[in-house]
Order: C-alpha cells, then sequence, then structure tokens
C-alpha cells in the first residue's frame, strides 16, 4: 500500500489505466486495416494534412512535398504514406505526426464503437476516490491527447473524460523519457513537484520524473513488460494500493515584515510517500 500526500496524480495510459494488449491486439490493428480507406476517403482534409506534414518533420523534411521528393501521383503518395506508416508502427515508433495519424483513424472506431477503450477494474472507483479526496487527475501518454480523450470518452465502463477536467498531455509537452517534460507539467500543475505522483509501468519514465522532482510509483499490471527488480520505485500492481491522505495546511501566521521571501513562499507541509504493508 503507498499513501500519498500531495495535491495531483498524473497516469501513464498502456500498462497502467488500460491493458498493453488491448492496445496491442485491438487499436493498432485497427490503424493497419482502415489506413488505406482512411487515406483514399479523407486525403484532401486538413486533418489529415497537418498529420502528414508532421510525418514530414519527424522525417527532417522541411515540408510533406519535400519529404516526397515532387511525387505528384495520389495513389503513390498514398502508397508512400502508407509504407510509412506500416514502417513506423512495426517499430513502435512514438513519433507525433504517427500518433496524430493513428488517433484520426481511430475517432470513428470510437464513435462508431468498433472500439470500446478496456480500462482495469480498479481504475474508475479509484479515480472517484481521488476526485473526491481533491486531487488533480491528468494522464501522459506518447499518444495524441486528442486519442487520449477518444479513449477515456469511450471506455467500457463509460464516458471518464469528467474525472480529468481535459488534461491530457502528449509528446507535443516532450518525450516520457526526458526529465524537462515533468517540469513542464509540474509548472503546468502550478504546485511543487513533489506534490505529483506519477504512476508508470516503465521505469525509464520515473527516472526522468523522480529527477524533475515528482513522487512516482511502480504499475505492475498482469500484461506488462518484466522490469528489473533494482528499480528502487514502490509498486502497486492496483490502483487500489494508492492511498490519497490530504495533510491539513499550516496556520497562517502574519508577517511582521512587509517584504515576503521567495523561500516563504513555499513554505508548505511537504509531500510524503509511504509504503506499507497491507494488513
Amino acid at each position: 500500500m503507498i499513501e500519498f500526500s500531495g495535491t495531483g496524480i498524473l497516469l501513464d495510459i498502456e500498462g497502467t489505466t488500460s491493458s498493453i494488449d488491448f492496445i496491442k491486439d485491438t487499436m493498432f490493428p485497427f490503424v493497419r486495416k482502415e489506413l488505406d480507406t482512411y487515406l483514399r476517403v479523407n486525403w484532401d482534409s486538413e486533418e489529415l494534412n497537418e498529420a502528414l506534414e508532421l510525418i514530414a518533420k519527424d522525417r527532417r523534411s522541411q515540408s510533406f512535398a519535400e519529404w516526397c521528393g515532387g511525387q505528384s501521383d495520389k495513389d503513390k503518395l498514398q502508397k508512400l504514406v502508407r509504407d510509412e506508416v506500416i514502417k513506423l508502427m512495426d517499430e513502435d515508433a512514438k513519433e507525433r505526426g504517427l500518433k496524430q495519424l493513428q488517433g484520426l483513424i481511430w475517432k470513428p472506431g470510437f464513435k462508431n464503437k468498433e472500439i470500446i477503450a478496456h480500462v482495469y477494474d480498479d481504475v474508475f472507483p479509484a479515480l472517484q476516490d481521488w476526485q473526491n479526496a481533491g486531487c488533480d487527475l491528468r494522464t501522459y501518454s506518447s499518444g495524441s491527447s486528442d486519442a487520449a480523450k477518444l479513449f477515456f470518452g469511450h471506455t467500457r465502463v463509460g464516458d471518464m473524460l469528467y474525472f480529468f477536467n481535459n488534461h491530457h498531455y502528449d509528446t507535443t509537452i516532450g518525450l516520457k523519457k526526458e526529465t524537462e517534460s515533468y517540469r513542464k507539467i509540474a509548472e503546468n500543475f502550478h504546485v511543487s513537484p513533489n506534490k505529483i505522483l506519477f504512476v508508470s509501468d516503465v521505469p525509464e519514465e520515473l527516472d526522468a520524473a523522480s529527477k524533475a522532482g515528482l513522487t512516482v510509483a511502480l504499475c505492475k499490471r498482469p500484461d506488462n513488460r518484466n522490469v528489473p527488480k533494482e528499480h528502487g520505485y514502490p509498486e502497486i500492481t492496483s490502483f487500489e494500493q494508492i492511498e490519497v491522505r490530504r495533510m491539513a495546511p499550516s496556520p497562517i501566521r502574519p508577517n511582521p515584515s512587509p517584504t515576503v521571501s521567495v523561500s516563504s513562499a513555499y513554505s508548505q507541509p511537504k509531500t510524503f510517500i509511504r509504503t506499507r504493508s497491507r494488513a
């Protein structure tokens, strides 16, 4: 059991709130199945063009036109894009253009209920408890923020978006294994970093978050990859094992000096995370 006294909880999605197998066996195959049709039907759409520009920039080209090498035949262009997308998916790439395009393809799948997002049984009641305790709940995914909204708006237990108040971070704020990304997220929370608990199944992400000052916990779900035993982080197998405890604020005392020092602005109770065995 983990006891946490902070005010914000940041959640990874794949392997933490939801099964890796669902992403791998349902969502990714849907993209592969619908890719050709989506490109053909939406080729001239603004949304698709934005995703294609990002794909080109991820390939270090200035524009989609440059990346295509002057090719103008629509069928050949679509095949070029298709081949690149399949290649990136085979490599499990986390690039922005790919993730944005995947989100566009998933959108009708979620809307038509061809895809219903999996969440673990413990997630919904835990989010309720944490929200009732006054926690600010947010997600951070290598997928697009739009895809995260689709995901939590269409889960097997219904619409869960209201838990997150529209706060879904993606790699536009930075890569998940980079410390600076978590510094930016902490600034966006408007709280001290140690008052944010980041939960993920990836130790390298926890490394980056802890260096930024966040409190962290490793989530070990049944279908997650094995991690080194010496990772050094508190472990959970269910969100039931996270208990939020809000510490009472310090009493406000009058300041005899008209000048407020920088250090005094942060003189709040320390956040703690404590592990204890379950009774």
